[in-house]
């Protein structure tokens, strides 16, 4: 069970900490997939409610560039999300974004080992919880011809839960709420959702300052959340003897929920009220890996088949809670040849209901070439 002093900050469990400061960790046992096969393609895609046929429909599939199913680069999540913040078990972490760099595509049959290592911490007062830190680590992703298939520098911020929960920065943060003239303008956004799909986007055909067509997740609602860890997996939720065998092997994961008492893993907070409130958020909230996930399924409906996502930043700026819309946003920046690639460069971003931009983000796209294929 976690201790009182083991729940704030302090100086000897920041230089503990540090000790693992460029220490490579590999895995004692899978997180969740190992392999892209069509059905975890499948799951992932239906968690976020990607439509592209070239992730689930095997007929399409042999068509397009590869011959075979494609996982969307966001599937990584799945292998294993780059939000960990290892170490300080009772300080909480809030992902706070990642930078990836993808250099392979992920076809149906490929299989993944990967590491994690601490790359820096830095300590920083905050309006929510007052002294807390950011960890940044980087993930490698290497499939089983021995490529590396990407990489993902993450960050995550620490607090204390009780020092975050009386700092009450979004205590007066109202619960969405919608009329139906509102909720019909959503669902017309899910109808206008568009697939590029086998039709090319091609390098010359796009113009600084185009506008990516939106696409909307959400209201948020715990069916997502649900869907979402189907899909992605996570490293806390297992049931009954296990769960209790991964406390037992890792003290100081467990978080009570002061309501009921009942001890249980922090990840909760995603999908209880009381657990959420417990570190200062007026409710459940969305996973940041699930968001950055939309981000990914916006730019590849956006670059159709041919294109290939090079590099995706995403800043987790505001909480998604439940009943919040989220809508995901991007406009071209930049086009330029980087021989022999053809990419363009997109400022893409999430924003919700009350026009908060929730997630900043840029994405580099490769696309093909009328005169170079």
């Amino acid at each position: 069970m976690t201790s009182e002093k083991n729940l704030e900050i302090t100086e000897e469990r920041i230089a503990e900490l540090k000790k693992r400061l460029g220490v490579i960790w590999r895995p004692r046992q899978p997180y969740y997939n190992t392999v892209a096969t069509k059905d975890s393609i499948r799951h992932f895609c239906h968690g976020i409610g990607d439509t592209n046929p070239l992730f689930t429909d095997a007929e399409y599939a042999k068509k397009a560039k590869y011959g075979r199913l494609v996982a969307p680069p966001c599937f990584l999540y799945s292998v294993y999300w780059p939000a960990q913040g290892r170490g300080m078990p009772g300080i909480h972490a809030w992902h706070s974004g990642d930078d990836w760099e993808f250099y392979q595509p992920i076809l149906e049959g490929d299989e993944f080992t990967y590491t994690n290592t601490l790359m820096d911490v830095k300590e920083k007062e905050s309006q929510m919880a007052g002294k807390t830190l950011i960890q940044y680590h980087e993930i490698t992703y290497v499939n089983q011809r021995g490529k590396l298939v990407a990489k993902a520098l993450d960050w995550c911020v620490r607090a204390g839960r009780r020092s975050s929960a009386e700092k009450g920065k979004y205590k007066d943060v109202e619960r969405a709420t919608y009329t139906p003239d509102e909720l019909k303008r959503i669902y017309s956004d899910y109808d206008r959702e568009e697939v590029r799909g086998s039709s090319p986007r091609y390098w010359e055909e796009v113009k600084v300052g185009d506008e990516l067509t939106p696409m909307v997740k959400g209201p948020l609602s715990l069916r997502d959340i649900i869907a979402w860890l189907m899909g992605a997996g996570s490293p806390f939720m297992r049931a009954h003897a296990l769960a209790y065998s991964f406390l037992r092997r890792h003290p100081g994961t467990d978080m009570m929920d002061s309501t009921t008492q009942q001890m249980d893993v922090p990840e909760l907070v995603h999908m209880e009220e009381s657990r959420a409130q417990e570190i200062g958020i007026p409710g459940a909230y969305d996973y940041g890996c699930q968001r950055i996930s939309w981000l990914g399924n916006l730019l590849t409906n956006w670059m159709g088949d041919d294109g290939f996502l090079k590099r995706l930043r995403a800043e987790l700026r505001r909480f998604n809670t439940i009943g919040d819309t989220t809508w995901l946003k991007g406009k071209v920046v930049q086009k330029y040849v980087k021989d022999p690639e053809y990419l363009v460069d997109i400022e893409c971003w999430a924003e919700n209901q009350r026009g908060e931009i929730t997630m900043p983000g840029f994405a580099t796209v490769r696309l093909p070439s009328k005169n170079k294929g």
